[in-house]
């Protein structure tokens, strides 16, 4: 089935597409705009993604955009769980700002969890497992990926700002590795993610003015 998902897809300006990358990538892309409006549909959605983006990047050589969709799988479970928990009835989950010690967290996060995943990495490659050609920025992915899905699960507007750093490292490493459709993709993701900081941005504030306002 996997055979069958690589090698079979669409081929546009001489590029070979597969079945897998085309409908892991605009499935990917449907969960942010189903993020942006915080329906209960972005973790399912995005489940399809990852199972077909693993299959794409195991065969590309990094591993760490592949453990990336396993830790995609587990955190889209539980966010699953919890925006079925506490979500408001009429439109989705309850949204807030970081705390300062929320953002120094993520940011430690980022960085800590960078240093660690791609020295591992690097180790892996030197004991022939073939882990990443390029172990670092394969590992910010990977990190970022899970500080993202982490944040946005409990409703943090910052969680955007976490996807726009990856999306950055994402484009040049997806066109080294001959992803084209996928480096497309993270480019869009790009402007999707500005667009999502801003709406997520905008409803915390609403929301704290009406707590504000409720309290008076």
């Amino acid at each position: 089935m996997s055979e069958f998902l690589l090698n079979s897809g669409l081929t546009i300006l001489d590029q070979h597409i597969s079945w897998a990358e085309l409908v892991g990538q605009l499935s990917a892309l449907l969960v942010v705009l189903l993020a942006d409006r915080r329906t209960i549909w972005t973790w399912p959605v995005q489940i399809l993604a990852t199972v077909m983006l693993f299959i794409v990047y195991m065969s590309a050589t990094l591993g760490g955009l592949a453990a990336r969709q396993v830790a995609i799988l587990l955190i889209s479970v539980y966010g699953w769980w919890a925006w079925t928990r506490h979500k408001r009835t009429v439109f989705g989950m309850v949204v807030r700002t970081a705390t300062a010690r929320e953002r120094l967290l993520i940011g430690v996060a980022m960085v800590v969890g960078t240093g660690a995943f791609g020295g591992l990495l690097t180790y892996l490659n030197a004991q022939g497992f073939h882990a990443s050609w390029n172990p670092f920025p394969d590992a910010w992915i990977f990190v970022g990926t899970l500080v993202a899905f982490g944040a946005q699960a409990v409703g943090l507007v910052e969680f955007w700002l976490v996807w726009l750093a990856v999306d950055i490292v994402g484009v040049p490493l997806q066109i080294k590795s001959g992803l084209y459709f996928s480096a497309l993709v993270y480019v869009v993701f790009a402007a999707l993610v500005v667009k999502g900081f801003l709406d997520w941005r905008k409803t915390a504030l609403r929301s704290v003015q009406a707590a504000a306002a409720a309290a008076d």
